[in-house]
């Protein structure tokens, strides 16, 4: 562990330790959390306030290892095998336990048991898992997949499963990208559906998997899509929201179609013709939302929320990643399928084209139009990807290339009024001055919520204003150089003063 990476503090996958607890289950919840997610390390030795090194003597620093690797055997099921090293950080010695990504899930705490032992990591924290995501590492652990699975309760006929298949047929046609690719479309029969997973045959007879009830929208499994119109950057006001249910192809297209009748469009004109141009290219809009029906998890109750703010369009997804996938995987085209079955019924209708090249195309789309590239956040418990609204201005030359990529890219031009005195009175007409840009009034909402909570996160003021955290550290670096934002307190307990 580098001296950059202990003053940087804890972290998801990263859990510091003063000394060896007595009781071993207070740090064998993060080993069973780090086994059930993507890994980490517990690093003894080091204090988790003050992150000072305190480190052990080399006396006693052999005993606590073979404690740790003791407990850690006795007290872990299934198996789990730790690596534990020692380190020399600032001349003291650390124990170093590190926990690798395990494949036979769920991992738990034998005294606990499996309804009560399961542990996740959640934002840098360890937390008991809810049920919903124990039955999600049960079919990760099992390589299986909730939506080939038996769909209890839910009733077909011949007629039901025919109807399926000419629907998807329907689908494939109209998003086939050419007429060529049009012929080339075969009717899907059930033979095609249980090789998929749609149907599972027993004794002669086709029963619907989960996929079935998912994709036609019936079975008592609620799918659904709910979509929302927000003034501002926050969820405070909110001007329209719908609730999309039914075939999965179908929530597309109505989710996709609120999102258009709810963005800006300009236009170009061609020589003679005019061009219609939305200010977020469609075509990536579309391909997130399909993105987010293939991929989240179904086991979770949650729904798919598309919301269109002042600055931006957000989509979450209800699940964490799936076993073996990571957001900087995924951005380099890195494809983990979570749901087999309706994976190949996407494929089949055109709604996916090739494995792992949608949020890479997402990207190149969204820059390509003159956007800031796409946020991703979260992967823990749900994902949300924003787009940002507003092209980038590229031109002003007092925005450096850092700059640019962050919803503030223009504050050093354009927010001198912002640092000079602008206030909630004049942001209507700005006191006959010129009116407020997107950039001085995200500067002045940012100064009412802190105004409401002076002693907050900034991983709160980042929720509340919809930014990632190192925008506001951005927004809080300026206010603070123009003179608008005072530090009072510790830094570990600030509280802030507004400069009026």
């Amino acid at each position: 562990m580098t001296i950059e990476g202990i003053l940087a503090g804890e972290s998801k996958n990263v859990e510091f330790k003063e000394n060896l607890p007595e009781k071993s289950i207070k740090y064998m919840k993060s080993v069973v959390a780090f086994a059930n997610g993507t890994g980490g390390k517990i690093i003894f030795g080091i204090a988790d306030k003050t992150r000072e090194v305190v480190g052990f003597d080399k006396e006693n620093v052999f005993k606590k290892m073979d404690a740790i690797a003791n407990a850690v055997s006795d007290s872990c099921e299934p198996a789990i095998i730790p690596d534990i090293t020692l380190q020399t950080v600032e001349g003291k010695t650390v124990i170093v336990v590190e926990v690798s990504e395990g494949r036979q899930r769920p991992y738990y705490i034998k005294a606990l048991g499996r309804d009560g032992g399961v542990y996740v990591r959640v934002a840098g924290t360890t937390r008991l898992a809810d049920e919903y995501m124990v039955k999600e590492l049960l079919f990760e652990g099992s390589n299986r997949y909730y939506d080939q699975a038996l769909c209890t309760g839910l009733d077909i006929t011949d007629e039901d499963i025919d109807a399926l298949c000419k629907a998807m047929k329907e689908q494939a046609v109209r998003n086939a990208h050419n007429e060529e690719q049009k012929a080339s479309i075969k009717d899907v029969g059930r033979q095609q559906l249980r090789s998929w997973g749609v149907l599972i045959e027993h004794e002669g007879k086709d029963y619907p998997s989960n996929a079935f009830a998912i994709l036609t929208g019936n079975g008592g499994l609620h799918v659904a899509t709910l979509c929302g119109v927000f003034k501002g950057t926050t969820k405070a006001v909110f001007v329209d929201r719908r609730e999309y249910t039914g075939p999965l192809w179908k929530q597309i297209e109505e989710a996709f179609q609120f999102v258009l009748r709810n963005i800006h469009l300009g236009a170009n004109i061609v020589g003679i013709y005019r061009q219609d141009i939305y200010e977020i290219p469609p075509d990536a809009i579309r391909e997130l939302i399909i993105n987010a029906m293939v991929h989240r998890s179904y086991l979770d109750h949650g729904t798919i929320q598309v919301a269109v703010y002042d600055n931006r369009l957000e989509i979450t997804s209800p699940g964490k990643l799936p076993m073996g996938q990571t957001i900087e995987r995924m951005k380099e085209g890195y494809s983990k399928i979570r749901n087999e079955a309706l994976a190949h019924a996407f494929a089949y209708m055109n709604l996916i084209e090739h494995w792992g090249s949608g949020i890479p195309r997402i990207i190149d789309k969204v820059k390509a139009a003159g956007l800031r590239e796409p946020e991703f956040i979260g992967g823990e418990v749900d994902l949300r990807i924003n787009i940002y609204r507003g092209q980038v201005d590229t031109n002003d030359a007092t925005i450096n290339a850092n700059d640019a990529k962050n919803d503030i890219g223009g504050v050093e031009n354009g927010v001198s009024n912002a640092g000079n005195g602008v206030n909630r009175n004049e942001s209507g007409t700005n006191g006959g001055k010129v009116p407020l840009n997107k950039e001085q009034i995200q500067l002045e909402n940012l100064l009412q919520i802190i105004e409401k909570n002076p002693s907050a996160t900034q991983a709160y003021y980042a929720e509340e204003m919809g930014v990632s955290k190192r925008t506001i550290s951005r927004m809080f670096a300026f206010l603070q150089e123009k003179g608008r934002l005072v530090q009072n307190g510790t830094t570990r307990k600030a509280k802030w003063e507004i400069i009026r």
